[in-house]
């Protein structure tokens, strides 16, 4: 009889088709969501466990790393890494993957979801039709604004930015960027200040990585920049965004609307931003596809056996 490979899953993966089946038939899993005392159920059964799976959302912070002696191995299920500690995991030698470009096409449509949703007012037109109210005494929903032809500016220019960025191009749009450096690689025009992208633009996309680095890159400054006019998407991570500022900007009209996927301390939401008619607002879906997750759960598998099978990963995170 085979003894299964012993693995640490950080905790459900509910938000995939399959992947929790696939984990339990493949590997011994060790269930660590199950367990209310997380230090003690580490010290108790984390000795053997050489890979830990996780997501962009559970992450594996340091204490978690260090309490797993034998650990090889973290593969993550999901495009963004910056909640598992990769320095602490690179000071241990453990490798860690991710399960980046498989999302990239999903993520780029709802951006621009989101910007047309925001651009034609369609959040607030559906609740118009919804209470009965189109064709009553109270009139129409307020006029939006055309997307096509216009200005769209895109906050990181990887992957999911050029992604988005490409499709401007299908809408007759003007397209420019804000990266750490200027790219040689693509048609686009580069902004080196933020906030001279933000003035520019009718349509400001946040497509940048997370973590440290970028938490508030949007800030008042930025926001103030795009304008009354201006519409402002996320479907990075919201900590990219000062959502206070933003929400500010909004009650007092300097801020045309904001269509948001993600937000800063999700899953809480500020009334504020629930209450405006200058928002569109979704639950953190921007991989939401069956076919979409399913491609994600494949490729943490795939990196998975692939460190079982020969101690390398498919798509290392570098």
């Amino acid at each position: 009889m085979t003894t299964k490979p012993r693995i640490l899953q950080v905790g459900s993966l509910s938000g995939s088709p399959s992947a929790n089946q696939r984990l339990a038939n493949d590997y011994d899993v060790f269930e660590l969501w199950k367990h209310g005392d997380r230090k003690a159920a580490l010290t108790d059964h984390g000795k053997g466990i050489t890979a830990v799976v996780t997501s962009a959302t559970m992450g594996a912070d340091a204490d978690l790393i260090n309490a797993l002696p034998d650990l090889k191995a973290i593969c993550s299920w999901g495009v963004g890494y910056e909640t598992i500690d990769v320095q602490a995991a690179r000071a241990r030698g453990v490798l860690v993957s991710n399960t980046p470009d498989v999302l990239t096409d999903c993520v780029a449509d709802l951006a621009w979801g989101l910007m047309i949703a925001g651009a034609r007012r369609m959040s607030l037109g559906d609740r118009f039709v919804r209470a009965g109210r189109w064709g009553q005494v109270h009139g129409n929903i307020p006029l939006g604004t055309r997307v096509s032809g216009k200005k769209l500016g895109v906050i990181g220019l990887g992957r999911i930015g050029q992604a988005i960025a490409r499709r401007g191009d299908g809408f007759d749009m003007e397209v420019r960027y804000h990266n750490r450096r200027a790219r040689t690689d693509v048609p686009y025009g580069y902004e080196a200040s933020l906030i001279d992208l933000a003035t520019w633009a009718d349509f400001l996309v946040v497509a940048t990585v997370g973590g440290p680095e970028t938490r508030h890159l949007v800030n008042q400054q930025v926001i103030e920049a795009l304008g009354p006019k201006g519409i402002i998407v996320n479907i990075a991570r919201g900590p990219v965004i000062d959502e206070q500022a933003l929400t500010t900007a909004l009650e007092n009209g300097k801020l045309g609307c904001a269509a948001l996927d993600v937000f800063e301390y999700e899953p809480k939401v500020p009334e504020a931003l629930i209450d405006s008619d200058n928002t569109v607002l979704l639950p953190h879906i921007g991989s939401a596809t069956y076919e979409t997750r399913l491609a994600m759960e494949d490729l943490m598998l795939e990196n998975l056996a692939s460190y079982f099978q020969n101690g390398k990963l498919v798509t290392p995170v570098e």
